[in-house]
């Protein structure tokens, strides 16, 4: 099987690692378009950290999380009875046994019970702040990454999870600087919405990871065997988006495959609008459903026949929300800017209004 090795990430990885070097004191989260390369970054990132880092990986992806119960048991790694006897000891031993990272808190089976059965979820938090004060004690900085952050944005536990969440992240980080905490989405929106329902003013940072520049794509296509032809065949319609260059790697012609790929997405979008336009659609934002208007939506991927980006303002919230969560948009809330999720999107939306 081929393998596409990881490929320069020199600025946003130097960016991480100033971030780790230093001691904690805000959340990070680390935004970028769909299959952008975040979590290519930080599981790179992760393989490569030194042995007095401990990193703590929960993702999210493909998750169903509707309640406290599912939420708890993607939170936590249990340890059953065969790896109990490593922490009974409330954690003092761990610290040397244990890998150097994890896809969970790790937790004793008869803990977790307790925590599921009583469904307190600052327990849990209580029990995650001694977990890695034992690490911390013991000279191993602990790193917290939730993946896929937007899986959860909507859920409630006695009011907003999310919520007690990250005033849970602020205490780790702001007030006790005891871990390093790295929030992961392609939904940038949803980001926004934490910001603003926890109350993270001067109390986060934003990591862009956009998709490959020009040279920086240039250099990693020439690496994988492309002819200057090929190159430009790929940087015209797929930009930067590594997914779309590993994929199109695999095919000897090029631009066939290319021209597949835009055939099908822009399908998709058409029959996107297509829905709205017959059945109509309606889309929850802050608790309140609003409906979703073909024409709004019309209107928004207008503007992109002509621009790359455009002033998030000029689109209305409503269309914003409903082409973002179709993977059609991509909303940068520090540059405060609207653009397609790829070059890919772009070519698509541009078909799709020309036929309209």
């Amino acid at each position: 099987m081929r393998r596409t090795e990881f490929h320069n990430r020199e600025k946003e990885t130097k960016e991480v690692m100033s971030i780790l070097n230093a001691e904690p004191s805000l959340i990070t989260f680390v935004y970028g378009p769909i299959n952008s390369g975040k979590t290519e970054l930080i599981n790179n990132l992760i393989k490569n950290l030194p042995k007095n880092q401990k990193v703590f990986y929960i993702n999210l992806r493909g998750r169903l999380i509707s309640n406290y119960d599912e939420f708890i048991k993607v939170l936590f790694d249990v340890e059953h009875e065969a790896r109990y006897e490593r922490i009974k000891k409330f954690l003092k031993p761990v610290v040397n046994v244990l890998p150097e990272s994890y896809s969970g808190i790790p937790i004793p089976k008869d803990i977790f019970l307790k925590l599921f059965k009583e469904k307190e979820v600052e327990d849990a938090f209580v029990y995650i702040e001694t977990v890695f004060r034992a690490f911390y004690k013991n000279d191993q900085d602990p790193v917290l990454v939730i993946d896929e952050l937007q899986v959860i944005g909507d859920l409630k536990v006695d009011g907003l999870l999310i919520y007690k969440l990250f005033n849970f992240f602020i205490r780790l980080t702001k007030e006790l600087h005891l871990a390093h905490v790295f929030a992961i989405s392609s939904d940038s929106l949803a980001i926004v919405n934490v910001h603003s329902e926890a109350m993270l003013e001067g109390r986060c940072r934003y990591l862009l990871v956009d998709d490959f520049d020009r040279e920086t794509t240039a250099a990693f296509l020439e690496k994988n065997g492309f002819t200057d032809d090929e190159t430009s065949v790929a940087w015209e319609y797929f930009g930067g988006k590594p997914v779309y260059l590993i994929e199109l790697a695999n095919y000897e012609n090029k631009e066939a495959k290319a021209e597949e790929l835009l055939m099908l997405r822009t399908g998709e979008i058409k029959r996107t609008l297509k829905r709205v336009k017959e059945l109509g659609s309606e889309i929850c934002i802050e608790d309140r459903s609003y409906t979703v208007r073909y024409s709004g939506l019309v209107d928004a991927l207008k503007h992109f026949v002509v621009h790359d980006e455009i002033d998030w303002t000029i689109v209305d919230e409503i269309s914003t929300a409903f082409l973002v969560g179709k993977n059609v948009l991509f909303v940068d809330p520090v540059r405060g800017i609207i653009k397609p999720q790829s070059r890919l999107n772009l070519l698509a939306i541009r078909e799709v209004i020309a036929n309209a």
